[in-house]
């Protein structure tokens, strides 16, 4: 059987390079802008931005680098740090509250505070302007007949657009008129197409190692579930077992207790009917 791969026409904004190529450039920005204006949902308008240095290195040589997938500033000086996270990482979150302390740094005075963000006792907010919006891409499973909002079909388009053949009538908005011009891979330089294969070839790496490591730990989990459920039923059926075997022995020995009583009372005159 000869199975014929399909020549996909739009990047994956899931690889590294799809994703700087969309979010990543000034000539973008208004991709970016309503990208994220569709995650805040009207808690915050962000009307412009400027691309920042998207490498940090510490205050003193001890500090670690920190790399940012996109870095930018709104018009009233707020701080945007837009990281794609393409696997499970353990310290992931530790890794953004670290990526958080820069602009943080860069707006106020260098005194160190050793808090959390939400009083645990009043539940109340300990500071309003630093925020965590975490998408998880893979979760989205909305149909194209489905969507809804803007920010819905900024999560459909996140995780389908390599899929596409074709602009589909759902994503009809104006904003996405720059994303699939952006996105189409006919258009691309030699040195752009070297780098788009080579970040395509990094991403499935990630995804062929995480889909690997759960099948091996599906197929570990079956065959221990196995051997604790034969365990656990050897063990039941011991106990089963014993039991019966228990309520065996007292019945019989109740038996022979009275079959003894009997026989004393029969020699004692007692007629078969008084026994």
């Amino acid at each position: 059987m000869i199975m014929k791969q399909v020549e996909e026409r739009y990047i994956s904004l899931l690889t590294d390079f799809g994703f700087k190529r969309i979010f990543g450039t000034a000539m973008n920005k208004d991709l970016l802008i309503c990208f994220l204006n569709s995650l805040f949902n009207g808690r915050q308008v962000v009307k412009d931005v400027s691309y920042l240095n998207p490498e940090h290195v510490g205050d003193v040589y001890t500090d670690r680098r920190a790399i940012f997938d996109v870095y930018c500033e709104g018009e009233n000086g707020e701080k945007f740090i837009v990281e794609m996270q393409n696997a499970y990482q353990t310290y992931f979150k530790d890794r953004a509250l670290f990526y958080s302390t820069f602009p943080i740094r860069e707006q106020a005075q260098k005194i160190r505070h050793h808090v959390q963000l939400c009083d645990t006792a009043t539940h109340k907010v300990f500071y309003d302007k630093l925020e965590y919006i975490y998408v998880e891409i893979s979760k989205f499973n909305k149909p194209l007949e489905e969507l809804d909002t803007l920010y819905e079909k900024w999560l459909y388009a996140l995780k389908n657009l390599y899929k596409l053949t074709q602009r589909p009538k759902e994503l009809c908005d104006k904003v996405f008129d720059r994303l699939f011009e952006e996105a189409e891979i006919a258009k691309f330089t030699p040195q752009e197409m070297r780098e788009y294969e080579t970040s395509k070839m990094a991403y499935r790496d990630i995804k062929n190692s995480v889909d690997t490591a759960k099948r091996e730990g599906i197929a570990e989990g079956k065959e221990i579930g196995m051997k604790e459920g034969m365990a656990k039923g050897k063990q039941e059926g011991l106990a089963e077992g014993m039991e019966k075997g228990m309520e065996k022995g007292r019945a019989e020995g109740k038996h022979e207790a009275n079959t003894e009583t009997a026989q004393r009372l029969l020699a004692m005159g007692l007629s078969a009917e008084q026994v």
